[in-house]
């Protein structure tokens, strides 16, 4: 029992770090920013590996399901024009109803049938993720952001301006019909925006155009003729010190190394560089305004989107649970591991992080280290807990460079070159 709880301890831990610059990659990833991915990396740690079904399991934000929850993100921010704020009660709600669909899932036992799915699909499907994740993170690792393009800026006032019109317009349609028949009161519609609510709007529509692969192919050539210097000098050491500190040794997290290191040596030297968005550290906010009928009511036209992330976090999952299988000679329940990702899914959602699912490389270290059982998973939820409650601040100075580098590896990674390679064989 005791060797067990050390095993578990240290596997908890170990898989913990290595998940910590992955949570907040794929959280800016996402474009909810890092503190969404640190929430879904708690959570669903924590609640996957205590009420799942595979013992050794680590669960979080993984490549696919990130790239997937980003397009979500995307066609709901231009269903929201653009404003993220506004936007964010359906997404979560969307979330909320892919872990629900999960559950689902495992109560009518279609677990079972992952082992129905053949490897090329597997294969193709994981090559193409990475190309997604390398397409989108070409900007970022250049220092480009179209909204702080001043140029671009300008290009979208007109756009800007009737936008707002037509906004003010909607306003003054809720107004007549609310208030006409009570008082007769003419009802005054101002034409006149401040520079400021035209910047706001021209950056809210130049957020809606530049996302997913379509949107950073559009401004590949802006930011060719933009790049920030500073900002591509530290995606590349990113890059470097990943795949370098791999041939010294693979005890430590290259990822982490790379995070902490520049991150230190950009603040010593007191260079000028871009950070991630805040984390604020302290407890997670219970987003309970997501089920307002309002919200409920306009979630039909995402239901399949949310139907396909759940299926792609069930297949995730599944497919890490037999790699575990194989390493630990032990045999998960996938029907099991279902509901508790759906849990874990859906209670991340409310509390605003991202989904997730079983993550093949945690899931290895954290059997390396000598994780055996659940405790190990939930110890490494713990662990991201605490760095949500004491160490926001500090992961705030993180530069976006940075987590541009690791997601740059981390799509290198998840292509299946193999495939590729049989593919040229044929």
């Amino acid at each position: 029992m005791k060797k067990n709880l050390r095993g578990d301890l240290f596997g908890g831990l170990t898989a913990g770090i290595v998940a910590l610059p992955l949570a907040l990659a794929f959280g800016e990833q996402s474009g909810l920013g890092a503190t969404a991915g640190l929430y879904g990396a708690a959570f669903i740690a924590f609640f996957a590996a205590m009420l799942g079904g595979t013992s050794t399991q680590i669960s979080g934000p993984t490549a696919p399901m990130t790239v997937l929850s980003a397009s979500i993100i995307s066609a709901i921010l231009i269903d929201r024009e653009g404003d993220l704020n506004q936007a964010m009660p359906l997404i979560l709600l969307v979330f909320v109803l892919s872990g629900l669909i999960q559950i689902l899932l495992g109560l009518a036992k279609l677990g079972t049938n992952i082992k129905y799915i053949p490897k090329p699909v597997v294969s193709g499907f994981m090559s193409g993720i990475g190309v997604i994740i390398l397409i989108t993170q070409f900007m970022p690792a250049l220092g480009y952001n179209p909204k702080n393009d001043n140029e671009l800026i300008k290009t979208h006032e007109e756009k800007a301006r009737i936008s707002l019109m037509s906004n003010r317009l909607d306003e003054v349609k809720e107004k007549l019909a609310n208030d006409i028949n009570e008082n007769n009161n003419p009802v005054n519609l101002p034409v006149d925006f401040t520079n400021e609510d035209i910047i706001k709007e021209s950056k809210k529509l130049i957020n809606v155009d530049s996302a997913g692969v379509i949107g950073s192919l559009k401004y590949y050539s802006r930011a060719i003729s933009n790049i920030d210097y500073t900002e591509a000098i530290i995606a590349i050491i990113t890059i470097i010190i990943i795949y370098g500190f791999k041939r010294i040794t693979t005890l430590v997290p290259s990822a982490l190394v790379a995070l902490i290191v520049i991150t230190l040596g950009v603040t010593l030297i007191e260079i000028e560089y871009t950070a991630i968005s805040e984390i604020k550290a302290g407890i997670p906010k219970l987003n309970y305004n997501i089920f307002s009928i309002s919200e409920i009511l306009s979630l039909a036209p995402y239901v399949i989107m949310a139907l396909l992330l759940s299926l792609l976090g069930a297949i995730d999952s599944l497919l890490t649970s037999l790699v575990a299988d194989n390493m630990t000679k032990t045999r998960h329940s996938p029907n099991k591991e279902l509901i508790g990702q759906g849990i874990g899914n859906s209670i991340a959602a409310i509390f605003g992080g991202l989904p997730g699912a079983g993550a093949t490389i945690r899931t290895v270290v954290n059997i390396k280290a000598g994780g055996q059982t659940r405790l190990s998973g939930m110890i490494s939820g713990i662990l991201l807990f605490c760095v949500i409650l004491a160490l926001g601040p500090l992961a705030s100075k993180i530069p976006a460079a940075v987590l541009a580098g690791i997601l740059i590896t981390v799509g290198i990674d998840v292509m299946d070159m193999q495939g590729f390679r049989e593919l040229k064989l044929m």
